[in-house]
């Protein structure tokens, strides 16, 4: 059944004519699938678990499927929206179709400001790495290079982009495949040279709530950070060749690749390693790990996939800022210069987005205990903002598919309305827990103030337009 569709609900958002040419199709499925799969496996799983499973001890475990759970809430409510509408705004097109324009510009412009320090912070941990095997060269120099290299695949064809991902995904998923099958058989003890632990170090050493309630919220507020970045795949597929079953098929696998990377490895790790012990926090829980099963030059390995998981998160963090920016302005919610697309590709956009991570990662040299610091804070909160105008934009818009288009609706949100509100309430108590924990307050206080600031500058714009 032929629909016409809107212009606001296209797959790539129309830039005015003088602005150039639309996004193009170049992403084929075998790159969105990868995208998808290797979105969900960053360097906060494989660095920042660590100190997760020192707050909560085997505990982590429940920790990391309980916000799992709200990430999937999420993903499948957006993949509902995205496969109805493609867009290469994503949530922050559907926030304006259901809430208003303000909202659009709110969850747009903070999720490109995340972004896009994302892509300083992996620049800076990148260049640490490398620095590490060549101690004589300056850090400055390998951020440049890592910078220059990613803006350049993505001023390029974004194919470019799409094989970058596809590869680093590729690397990712064997070095994640192979750790939990040899900690699978080292658990069930068929592992040659070592021995099964049974369940010593999941119920002994204080049990499994060594910490109580209170480590365990710790760890869980460590585990949704982790998850951030699975919501690239719905800008992505919007240049996709077949959007709608790009979307609809990442969308449908992203339950059993929660399940299997994130909670298969943190109970593979808390059963083989005491959850207390040192290493876990100083060289990281998988490379803990695989010393422990005595696998030589275990510490370099994981220094290699730490350092492809922050090259493919900042390569794919200037994507989606670039594509988010570019919508944006399609939309008359930013500067007219940034809408320009050649021959598919919004450049402007990519080195705007590039620019500003290259500025932060200067202001961690100049300013780190100011300027930077306040930015990491003003961040450290978005992506909950973002879930939650995910779920009310969700709530808006189904019901409104449903009375108008409801053969748009190939992906649905289960057991809807309960479980969009079960998320909206998820994202709530999260925020709630940051607002109560000592060490995360100041992020709520920070993000509070960038989205209060960014929702009164959209709703000024908003008053400005025409009515229709």
């Amino acid at each position: 059944m032929s629909h016409t569709v809107p212009p606001e609900e296209r797959t790539n958002e129309a830039p005015p004519a003088h602005q150039g040419s639309a996004l193009s199709n170049g992403l084929k499925q075998r790159h969105l699938s990868m995208i998808a799969l290797g979105g969900v496996i960053g360097a906060g799983l494989f660095v920042g678990s660590g100190a997760g499973i020192a707050a909560a001890g085997p505990s982590i475990v429940l920790a990391y499927a309980a916000s799992g759970l709200l990430v999937m809430f999420v993903m499948r409510m957006l993949g509902e929206m995205s496969a109805a509408n493609p867009a290469s705004g994503s949530f922050s097109v559907h926030a304006e179709r259901a809430i208003g324009p303000w909202a659009g510009f709110t969850a747009g412009w903070m999720f490109w400001t995340l972004l896009c320090v994302g892509v300083a912070i992996e620049a800076i941990g990148a260049a640490h790495i490398v620095q590490g095997w060549l101690p004589g060269t300056p850090s400055w120099l390998w951020v440049l290079v890592f910078m220059a290299v990613f803006c350049g695949s993505n001023l390029a064809a974004v194919s470019s982009f799409g094989e970058f991902e596809f590869w680093f995904a590729t690397l990712k998923i064997g070095a994640i495949g192979l750790f939990l099958v040899l900690g699978t058989l080292a658990v069930l003890g068929v592992l040659p040279g070592t021995d099964s632990p049974g369940t010593a170090n999941l119920l002994g050493d204080g049990g499994f709530l060594p910490t109580g309630v209170d480590g365990l919220l710790v760890g869980l507020l460590a585990s949704v950070v982790a998850y951030g970045g699975l919501e690239t795949v719905t800008i992505a597929a919007a240049e996709s060749e077949d959007p709608v079953r790009g979307v609809t098929k990442a969308v449908k696998t992203t339950m059993w690749r929660i399940a299997v990377v994130y909670v298969g490895s943190m109970l593979v790790i808390v059963t083989l390693v005491p959850w207390d012990a040192k290493a876990v926090t100083e060289d990281g829980p998988y490379a803990a790990t695989l010393d422990h099963l005595g696998i030589p030059g275990a510490g370099q390995i994981m220094n290699v996939v730490i350092l492809i998981a922050l090259l493919s998160a900042m390569n794919a963090n200037i994507y989606g800022s670039s594509r988010m920016a570019y919508s944006l302005v399609a939309r008359g919610q930013g500067p007219r210069a940034l809408g320009k697309a050649s021959k598919g590709i919004p450049r402007r956009a990519v080195l705007a987005s590039s620019g500003f991570g290259f500025v932060t990662v200067l202001l961690s040299y100049w300013y780190p205990t100011t300027l930077f610091a306040w930015l990491l804070n003003m961040v450290g909160g978005v992506i909950l903002v973002v879930w939650g105008f995910i779920a009310v934009s969700q709530f808006v818009l189904r019901r409104r598919t449903e009375r108008e288009a409801p053969e748009k609706l190939v992906v649905r949100m289960w057991g809807f309305p309960y479980l969009t509100w079960v998320a909206l309430a998820g994202v709530a108590g999260v925020l709630a827990l940051m607002a109560w924990d000592d060490d995360t307050r100041v992020q709520v206080l920070f993000t509070g103030g960038l989205t209060v600031a960014l929702a009164a500058l959209g709703y000024a714009r908003q008053r400005r337009l025409p009515r229709g």
